[in-house]
């Protein structure tokens, strides 16, 4: 009696494990989804940056110079850049772009105190139909 029982469990395991295998094959972005299959696009990363770190069995040599990513400046192109950068300034100045401010602090202070009232009382004095109905 055992041995029956014993069968008819496996055996309704073994229809489960056939009816899952059949559903994940005939949906292929679940396989994907979990991890079963490789999508190798071929993006052309680093295996070092998907890898992570391996041992290599030796230290490494900090000696060698790293490799630069793009041509150094020239002292000549640098003051070269730097001429063009301050004409690029003095031109800002001259239009008003920059520098100190032509008002007092007094008259600041001023405007920092009466600027938040005197905008709500504009805003209060105006309303716009299409965002309020109500409005007269």
């Amino acid at each position: 009696m055992t041995i029956n029982t014993g069968k008819t469990i496996f055996s309704g395991a073994g229809r489960c494990c056939r009816v899952a295998v059949a559903i994940a094959c005939l949906t292929p972005g679940l396989l994907a989804a979990s991890g079963c299959t490789s999508a190798n696009t071929g993006n052309g990363m680093n295996v070092g940056l998907t890898q992570g770190a391996q041992d290599t069995g030796s230290y490494p040599n900090l000696n060698i110079p790293p490799q630069v990513a793009a041509k150094q400046l020239t002292p000549e192109e640098t003051q070269a850049k730097l001429a063009q950068l301050k004409g690029e300034q003095q031109g800002q100045v001259a239009k008003g772009g920059g520098g100190a401010p032509s008002t007092s602090p007094a008259a600041l202070n001023s405007l920092a105190k009466n600027h938040g009232k005197d905008t709500l009382k504009q805003i209060e004095a105006k309303c716009d139909p299409a965002l309020d109905p109500t409005c007269k």
